[in-house]
């Protein structure tokens, strides 16, 4: 995607799993990356593998703090912004009514208060500019709803509304707004919780036949971030091998 190349392009939690193949993919087509992740040793090593300019930055998406000098680095070293990925997520997989609040809060704060604080802090940046795209990254649980996973669904539902809002209100900018909802995908999260029978279980079921890969969402992050998507707004795009059709 040639319309990437030398674009500016922030992509959170990028020290590993599906935020370091979304860093790849973005590298791969001439963009430079800023990786951040909570992890400093795993952003700088996602920027050191990825290359082309790349900055790796520790980043507490849960602290504004953290978010505004995330982004205030990113303005000095390059001057500008032209696409955010909001990826950064955590979750603690059990059944709701043995949950602990702490964790409602962590979850909460991470997945929906750090594309909250992210994308306000970046937006009004892309809006000046009068250009710009956000590819915010939720989850099929959002969408369908997980079990197991009740707090982290309600998050990612929640940035599916955002997505759609934010895509009305900044239109007229010339900011695109969209959200890309990973099925089942072969990462850390997905093996904390999935032994091998529910691995097959899930396999079974989705359509094409396998769980997916990290390429797979950052396939579809490339596309929306990119020039070839400039008629697509306030859209979900689930990649999760057919398992959900919406």
């Amino acid at each position: 995607m040639d319309s990437l190349a030398g674009k500016v392009c922030v992509v959170t939690g990028a020290g590993r799993g599906i935020g370091r193949a979304i860093a790849e993919r973005l590298a791969a087509a001439d963009a430079r990356v800023v990786a951040a992740d909570l992890d400093a040793d795993s952003a700088a090593a996602t920027a050191a593998a990825v290359g082309n300019g790349a900055l790796g930055i520790r980043t507490d998406v849960g602290s504004r703090d953290s978010v505004d000098s995330l982004v205030g680095a990113v303005l000095d070293r390059f001057g500008r912004i032209d696409v955010l990925v909001n990826n950064a997520g955590w979750d603690k997989a059990g059944p709701f009514v043995e949950s602990d609040p702490d964790d409602w809060d962590r979850i909460v704060r991470v997945n929906l208060y750090g594309v909250l604080h992210t994308s306000r802090a970046v937006l009004p940046v892309l809006a000046e500019q009068g250009t710009g795209s956000v590819v915010n990254i939720a989850s099929d649980a959002g969408r369908v709803g997980s079990s197991g996973e009740a707090v982290y669904s309600a998050a990612k539902g929640g940035i599916i509304a955002f997505t759609k809002t934010t895509a009305r209100e900044l239109a007229h900018r010339g900011v695109r707004v969209n959200c890309v909802c990973p099925g089942p995908t072969d990462t850390p999260l997905l093996a904390s919780f999935a032994g091998e029978k529910l691995r097959n279980a899930l396999v079974r079921a989705i359509p094409l036949g396998r769980v997916g890969v990290p390429a797979d969402v950052a396939n579809a992050v490339a596309f929306l971030a990119s020039d070839e998507a400039g008629f697509i707004t306030g859209q979900t795009l689930s990649v999760s091998g057919g398992l959900t059709m919406a």
